[in-house]
Parts: structure tokens; sequence; C-alpha cells
């Protein structure tokens, strides 16, 4: 499985470290880069629910405040709360770069961490869900929008047997050569293969010149 960009998950305020363990290994499963804890009710060390040892394959922060959330260049902090003006879920394009983070047990994101994300996304149900689970959910949006799959058919069912690769309807792509060669740009016939006007415009004026 693999898709673009990276992603991390986690949540403000937890209390219950198994319900943090379950979602750290949910997020190992789906393949992210990292999860993190901000201000944790109780310090999560090594919960028994984390049974692949998450911790040992991607890292762990736990952030003491707001103020010490330090994301990577460019990852958006996507807040993640059952809101009238929150965006659906099904609605919302993943970021490239990303770090989902949940409310706590019986509580909602503080309005100080609302204020530092970038967007706030809710899953449309009737209520709100298990930290891990609303976890899981966004993981599997992000992947199955993100990721390289074969498209849905129309009718019931996977795709038809011998059908390979994500987009089997669309030629294959086939890259161009280089634009430059040592720095410098090359000219239309040694660079890039045009088969477009830009090319014949180029091969007129040469025959101009000669």
């Amino acid at each position: 499985m693999k898709t673009r960009g990276y992603f991390g998950i986690g949540a403000e305020g937890i209390s219950k470290p198994m319900n943090f363990g379950n979602l750290a290994r949910t997020a190992y499963g789906f393949g992210a880069s990292f999860v993190f804890t901000i201000t944790p009710g109780r310090r999560v060390e090594a919960p028994d629910s984390d049974t692949p040892n998450s911790q040992q394959h991607m890292p762990w922060y736990n952030y003491s405040s707001i103020e010490a959330i330090h994301l990577p260049d460019g990852c958006r902090l996507v807040g993640v709360e059952l809101t009238d003006d929150a965006i659906d879920l099904p609605s919302f394009r993943h970021p490239t770069s990303a770090a989902y983070v949940l409310g706590p047990e019986n509580g909602s994101l503080s309005p100080e961490l609302t204020e530092r994300c970038d967007f706030i996304i809710k899953i449309p149900t009737l209520f709100c869900l298990n930290v891990a689970t609303a976890g899981a959910i966004v993981m599997y949006d992000r992947v199955q929008s993100m990721g390289r799959f074969n498209e849905r058919p129309v009718r019931a069912g996977g795709p038809p047997a011998g059908i390979e690769g994500p987009h089997p309807h669309l030629p294959k792509h086939v890259h161009g050569q280089a634009k430059y060669s040592g720095g410098k740009r090359q000219d239309a016939t040694k660079g890039r293969n045009r088969l477009s006007v830009v090319g014949s415009r180029y091969e007129a004026k040469k025959d101009d010149r000669s």
C-alpha cells in the first residue's frame, strides 16, 4: 500500500492509554509516519492494546502544550470534530502532508487547538465516536482517496478479472527527454520531444534560416 505524501495522527487530552494504543496500532497499519499526544490526561507509554509495538516502528511524540506542537514544514494540522461548520469528511481533499488531531474522550478539541488547525473536518454521524474508531475512519478515507487503487465498477462487486493497475483505461505514461543538461536548457530538438505547435514553429524557423 502506497499513497502520496505522509501523515501523522494524534489526540488532545486523552486519558485512556488503551484508546491511544488502539489508535497507534491502527495508524501503524495504515502507514502513518508518526503519532502524538497533546497534554494527555495520563502518561501514555506502552499500552497493551498496541499489539504490534508500533512505538518501535514509528515516532511517538508527546507535546506538553499546544504551543509546544512542532510539525514538519508544510505539514497541515487537521482537526477532527463534530461541529456544524466542519467540512464533511467525504467532501474533504486531504493535504499531501497532514497531521490529524482528535479530541479527548467525552470532550472536544480545545478552542486554542481549534484555532491552530488549518482545517476542521467531521465524520457524518449522529454522535461522536470512540477516538480510535474516528481515527481509523479518517485514515481509511485518506488511503482510499489518495491511494492508487482500481476504480470501483458500476455494478456491485470488484473490478473485472484481468484488470491490473489503478487506472487501466488510461494509456501508459511516457516520459519525455530531459529539458536541461549540465545546467543549461536544451533546444527543442535536443530536449523534450514535442509533437506540438511549439515544435512545429521551431522547425519552421529553422527552415527560414537555412
